[in-house]
């Protein structure tokens, strides 16, 4: 199965060998431990080519809390370069046999970002990403911070959210199938409502 590195080694360990291809891998925990920092290192990775843990293609970053930092993307991608860089003189790979690596400046470029602003928003693009994705056949990885996240507010029917969520998640790992894609979700903290019942 293809997989897609992490940039952490034990990270990449606890996962099989990195993000699978084909597959839906969600990262939960409390804010601040760095799940969108993973989802951002992850839409730059995978630009990366085959020989360094990347997949050679693009990415969907989905948005729904504003927490995407391009300037930090910008920061990932020019270490991720100098890492390539790197590793070929390592190797002793030539530049020109390698084709396809990625290019500092162009990495946002690479992502294509969507900020979703309610649930409604993140329901209507779920079922728009076969097209897109159909018409963009080099997106290897698409990312969701976070899945859950207009649905933790508001929502007071917890059966339809619950039933909404599922559905989306189906969706997401057909198409993760169908198109060889790594999935991507961060999720916050538990997803578990508390009744006084």
């Amino acid at each position: 199965m293809t997989r897609l590195t992490t940039s952490c080694a034990d990270l990449d360990d606890i996962l099989g060998g990195g993000i699978s291809c084909k597959q839906v891998t969600e990262i939960g925990g409390v804010p601040g431990i760095g799940k969108t920092q993973l989802g951002i290192q992850l839409a730059v990775n995978v630009q990366m080519p085959s020989f360094c843990g990347g997949l050679g293609g693009k990415a969907i970053y989905i948005d729904t809390e504003g927490s995407f930092m391009g300037e930090r993307a910008q920061e990932i991608a020019e270490a991720c370069v100098e890492d390539i860089s790197e590793y070929k003189r390592f190797l002793h790979k030539d530049s020109q046999a390698c084709q396809g690596e990625i290019q500092g400046k162009d990495v946002l470029q690479n992502i294509y970002f969507f900020r979703i602003c309610s649930y409604t928003e993140q329901i209507a693009l779920i079922n728009y990403l076969e097209e897109f994705i159909s018409d963009h056949k080099d997106v290897k990885i698409v990312i969701i911070d976070s899945v859950a996240f207009h649905f933790r507010q508001g929502f007071e029917d917890l059966a339809l959210r619950t039933r909404i969520l599922g559905e989306m998640a189906l969706k997401l790992v057909k198409l993760a199938k169908m198109c060889n894609l790594a999935d991507f979700f961060a999720l916050q903290g538990g997803f578990i409502e508390s009744s006084d019942n």
